[in-house]
């Protein structure tokens, strides 16, 4: 049986589920539009956005003249420092919990233009070294269990606002997705005595098909159990578990991969690429956790065209997550696209 031609389905170690592949539905007919949508740069400044340095934000509060990054509040938070503590539970059926926590917004910089592909790598280095200190300031914190950073990218992915920017959520609970990563990531290590990262990385070096880029400190690739059509895992070489044990070397690195992959996304569909970008690391708390691993998780949705997406839909509601485009052939893609952004435009 040939895994590039057969259907077949993919093991995910990290949340221990399946995804089925269908590699030989890319040769039925598509019917929809194709077309490639437009690379019009927004302007530096936008009087309107509600992120740019200076303006005014809700309840009137107004941004400081920022030049690098800057860091605030969330003024609509979906979670609270101060939420009450209650419980339910009636029967073991109807089960809730109150949960604190914090939200934060990231603005990577005040041109408004901006995106990660587009920045310069020492203000992307500066991002990063933000990162870094949210996730220690938050982690002190002694309600907090997890610190979730993420970045949604493009109005399709729930981006209210082009400006450059990302979200922190500090939760007083491990979420769902990161609670399944810690029992696996636990299980691994109790059973083989080693990373289920570091191991998968190894593998996956070693054959190097699903590669898309590295450099000294990180690999980016397409996962062997990719869910998303161009679905991209990033993860340092070595074993570090959290945004505060890198080094100088190792941010500016991430800076440099993060650039690297999204400048291949964005002239592979030759549009500013959505997405929703984020990383998975330690849990808050006194605990070593030695089982875990840093990495990020790419989840763009574009199928076939700028226009052409992939969202859950019927079976993959009702029965499990499928794709159609191999990993492997998502990778091959993203090797063969440019570093240089949109190249040969005036």
């Amino acid at each position: 049986m040939s895994w590039h031609e057969n259907t077949h389905r993919r093991w995910n170690p990290l949340i221990r589920e399946w995804v089925l592949v269908s590699p030989q539905r890319t040769q039925r007919p598509w019917q929809g539009q194709i077309e490639r949508s437009s690379r019009v740069v927004p302007p530096a400044y936008d009087p309107e956005c509600y992120l740019c340095p200076g303006n005014a934000r809700a309840g009137g509060v107004r941004n400081p003249n920022y030049t690098s990054t800057f860091v605030f509040d969330n003024d609509f938070p979906a979670l609270e420092p101060g939420t009450p503590e209650a419980s339910l539970d009636e029967g073991g059926l109807l089960i809730a919990q109150s949960e604190r926590g914090i939200c934060r917004v990231v603005c990577f910089s005040p041109d408004h233009s901006l995106t990660i592909s587009r920045m310069a790598l020492s203000d992307l280095q500066a991002v990063v070294a933000t990162w870094a200190s949210q996730y220690e300031e938050l982690c002190g914190l002694p309600f907090i269990s997890s610190v979730q950073i993420f970045e949604n990218r493009g109005a399709m992915m729930g981006a209210s606002n082009p400006h450059p920017h990302c979200q922190i959520w500090a939760t007083e609970r491990l979420p769902n997705e990161v609670l399944k990563e810690q029992l696996a990531q636990t299980e691994h290590l109790n059973t083989h005595g080693s990373c289920l990262v570091c191991d998968y990385l190894k593998i996956e070096t070693a054959d190097q098909e699903r590669l898309v880029c590295e450099n000294g400190s990180f690999v980016a690739l397409v996962p062997f159990w990719a869910v998303w059509p161009f679905e991209i895992f990033v993860a340092p070489k070595t074993h570090l578990g959290a945004l505060d044990e890198f080094g100088g070397q190792e941010q500016q690195d991430l800076a440099d991969i993060l650039k690297r992959v999204t400048t291949r996304c964005d002239n592979l569909f030759a549009t500013p690429f959505p997405y929703t970008m984020g990383f998975h690391q330690r849990p808050a708390g006194p605990l070593p956790h030695p089982e875990w691993h840093f990495h990020a998780h790419f989840y763009p949705p574009l199928l076939r065209s700028a226009t052409i997406r992939k969202f859950m839909v019927g079976f993959e509601l009702l029965g499990m997550p499928q794709r159609d485009i191999t990993p492997e052939a998502a990778a091959a893609r993203l090797r063969e696209a440019s570093e240089e952004h949109f190249p040969g435009r005036g």
